[in-house]
């Protein structure tokens, strides 16, 4: 697979949080514009830390110090006088737990839309529809849009959580373990989802398990404790790692 366009370019990137462990220990990778980024893993070895991060939500985490710097389009979002919330939008973030708000499915998903000023009906029902095609919902509740979110699945909650960040049109979505509570055929949808998704978007997914970052990447990188151990084309990783550790771990060895 040759290497496509350069999203973000992480660099020599090392966090240490208060309690003294270092989370992060110098990672150096690239995420890949309209891919499937995968991050993937034992718990507790970094990737979490690593999607909070290019975001800036570890601003509000309890982080003693931070070095290395992350090229977004060129420019390094860890630069204290960067606009956050500008990023914010450009980068979205679902998390594991699907967190629908008190309102009707409706207002779930103009919710960031309001709260950055949009009050044009037209643009917002626009962006309803254009946000539940997307996220693959739109044929299950385009009549009751009205209805709490609350009625909804717990795979479509987490359908509805990515068309609400689907609305304000990011650059980047990333996902952390956006199907790990999920039945086999909402995970499914989930998974055929984000391969229209990256059409238009960058991908970078924290999967649930190993059989899904194989199913779904087409680039990966494994993190152990912290370390990048290797990173490359996903079809290679996962059949022909270059490193010990990735392939012990992708044969159920350990973790």
């Amino acid at each position: 697979m040759s290497r496509p366009e350069v999203k973000i370019h992480i660099e020599d990137l090392v966090v240490n949080y208060s309690d003294g462990t270092e989370s992060l220990m110098g990672i150096t990778m690239d995420i890949y514009a309209h891919q499937v980024n995968v991050l993937f893993g034992p718990s507790g070895g970094g990737k979490s830390t690593l999607l909070r991060t290019l975001n800036r939500l570890n601003d509000q985490a309890d982080v003693a110090s931070q070095r290395g710097r992350i090229l977004l389009d060129g420019e390094d979002i860890l630069d204290p006088d960067l606009d956050v919330i500008a990023l914010r939008r450009r980068v979205g973030i679902v998390f594991a737990q699907p967190v629908p708000l008190p309102m009707s499915i409706y207002e779930n998903i103009v919710y960031g839309l309001r709260l950055a000023g949009v009050t044009d009906r037209g643009e917002l029902d626009a962006a309803v529809e254009r946000g539940l095609q997307q996220a693959a919902l739109w044929d299950e509740v385009s009549d009751r849009l009205s209805d709490s979110a609350y009625a909804l699945s717990g795979g479509q909650q987490q359908r509805l959580c990515l068309a609400r960040s689907l609305a304000l049109q990011p650059e980047i979505i990333m996902l952390d373990e956006p199907t790990s509570g999920l039945d086999p055929i909402s995970t499914f949808k989930v998974e055929q989802t984000l391969q229209e998704l990256k059409k238009t978007y960058t991908i970078v997914i924290v999967p649930h398990s190993v059989q899904q970052a194989a199913r779904i990447a087409d680039w990966a990188a494994f993190f152990l404790q912290g370390e990048l151990v290797e990173w490359g084309d996903g079809q290679q990783i996962f059949t022909t790692p270059q490193d010990n550790r990735t392939e012990e771990y992708i044969t159920g060895r350990f973790g």
